[in-house]
């Protein structure tokens, strides 16, 4: 459904561009740094529309090919972890969770008897 919004967006957009690009059939003056050239005003602007969107597409499609090896790079990862076996590290923190709850007679036996 998002695409399709995309979609109905990108056309809208591009119908909008087209409609101003009609409008405007003026020649104007283009300084290229090394040349001055006269053009119609309406090939200018399609022109850098279709500029710009070659630079969004490449640079999406850039985005999409390394986020897809990074993709790799970490499932690999996941692979490499989840076949290693897991090592026994003893208590967590040098704390020994059995001595802690061992019950002493010298410890109180009642909430009223501890001391805070």
């Amino acid at each position: 459904m998002r695409f399709q919004w995309t979609l109905i967006l990108g056309l809208i957009f591009a119908v909008i561009i087209a409609i101003f690009a009609v409008i405007n059939v003026n020649p104007v003056q283009v300084n290229l740094l090394f040349n001055m050239v006269q053009l119609p005003l309406i090939l200018l602007i399609l022109g850098c529309t279709l500029i710009g969107g070659l630079i969004v597409g490449f640079y999406g499609i850039y985005r999409q090919y390394f986020l897809q090896r990074k993709i790799k790079q970490l499932e690999a990862q996941i692979a490499q972890l989840g076949s290693a076996p897991v090592a026994d590290t003893g208590p967590v923190g040098n704390v020994e969770f059995d001595k802690m709850y061992d019950r002493n007679e010298d410890t109180a036996s009642s909430f009223s008897d501890r001391k805070l």
